[in-house]
């Protein structure tokens, strides 16, 4: 259990103070990145030509705001060999790919293996052979942190997938018990649930850090539908009242899955009701697995959307799915009568008043009379008994999920 309760700590005053570290030795400020050009740490330095903001390049100044590089960025280091080097590399401007001042990247390795880049920017003369020769002494100890905190990151992601798929009963209290174990202290808080589905990628190697994506804990992916995957992402909150560190990771990941499609992102992301302590885990979530199910079914609850503000998605995304499938409705559904079925879904949204409906359809209110009617043939319902109504509903909403 040594790296899974190290994850729970906070690893970010460990390598801000390396960096900081680096810093001094050099006499200029150096950023952290990990391996996929996410910011970690920055390194200021008392020196009033590195902080100038005017100094700065584009690239520089993005990869601070933001906390990430661009993919085209990334392929332009690293044609520098960055990724196969065990000393610094120097970088020479390039104004044309954004790049104004030269830089000096020194590699964070471990047992061989890069896991990320201490950079500076190249003055002139700029640092001695014998100053950075003492700066990658210190990228030792943070590849040796950066390796910790993969591994402890690693273990508790198993032991959420674990809760998050264990079968109801002593299986599941096991697994509270382990993950509860490993994040000490804070399973105790409030915390909820975000899904983002779906996932691009089951392979654990492509899932984002919980360190680079906002008040995230720890993250797995999971099965979604048959062939899919989701994306599960355990959050702390400082209240359960206020659900705003939710959205934010929620918003942030979905800015990566529409990053690593390469193209208009497709998914949605649901958020559980707050609980405190990890023993609802489960309960939790299925609501944030109901909440994108709706969201992608219903664009106005997207792109994030909370289980308490889909309404009667709540009772459908809990069915099984071939039950919100009532035969009633099928003729009703085939791409023959589209605009009969989205004119009962209006109407029947509207609490069946004429004028609101035909409205918002843009049609005359015996234009929608006469469409009711052939939706009452089609499928044998009776549009003035309140029953009917409600299997047409519920069935209809029940075939966007």
């Amino acid at each position: 259990m040594r790296e899974n309760a190290r994850v729970a700590a906070d690893y970010k005053g460990d390598y801000q103070e390396l960096v900081d570290e680096i810093s001094e030795l050099l006499g200029a400020p150096a950023t952290l990145e990990n391996r996929d050009f996410e910011l970690i740490a920055f390194g200021a330095y008392d020196s009033e030509g590195d902080l100038d903001p005017s100094a700065l390049d584009p690239v520089r100044t993005r990869s601070i705001l933001t906390r990430r590089s661009t993919a085209t960025v990334r392929t332009w280091f690293e044609g520098f060999g960055i990724t196969r080097a065990t000393g610094p590399v120097r970088i020479p401007p390039t104004p044309e790919a954004g790049v104004y001042r030269g830089r000096i990247c020194l590699p964070v390795r471990h047992r061989g293996v890069v896991l990320g880049y201490v950079w500076l920017l190249d003055d002139d003369p700029g640092p001695t052979d014998a100053q950075l020769a003492a700066a990658m002494g210190v990228t030792v100890r943070i590849g040796a942190l950066l390796a910790d905190e993969a591994q402890a990151g690693a273990g508790l992601s198993r032991e959420l997938r674990a809760v998050l798929t264990a079968e109801r009963g002593w299986q599941r209290d096991m697994a509270v018990v382990e993950l509860r174990t490993a994040l000490g202290p804070r399973a105790d808080g409030p915390h909820t649930m975000v899904c983002v589905a779906p996932w691009p990628s089951a392979d654990p190697e492509e899932a984002p850090s919980p360190r680079t994506v906002p008040h995230a804990t720890a993250l797995c992916t999971l099965p979604w539908g048959t062939t899919g995957q989701s994306l599960a992402i355990l959050v702390r909150l400082r209240s359960a009242d206020v659900p705003a560190p939710a959205l934010t990771a929620a918003a942030r990941l979905l800015k990566e899955a529409e990053g690593t499609r390469g193209r208009p992102a497709t998914a949605a992301a649901g958020v559980g009701e707050p609980r405190t302590g990890l023993a609802e885990l489960g309960a939790v979530w299925q609501e944030a697995s109901a909440a994108a199910r709706a969201a992608l079914a219903e664009p106005r609850f997207g792109p994030v959307a909370e289980w308490g503000r889909i309404g009667p998605y709540r009772l459908l995304t809990a069915l099984p799915p071939e039950s919100v499938h009532d035969p009633v409705v099928g003729p009703l559904l085939s791409p023959a009568h589209q605009e009969l079925a989205r004119t009962a879904e209006v109407y029947l949204d509207r609490a069946g008043q004429a004028g609101r409906a035909a409205a918002e359809l843009g049609i005359h209110r015996q234009t929608l009379y006469y469409r009711l009617s052939r939706v009452e043939q089609l499928t044998g319902l009776d549009l003035d008994d309140g029953e009917d109504r409600l299997l047409l509903h519920m069935a209809l909403k029940g075939a966007r999920l």
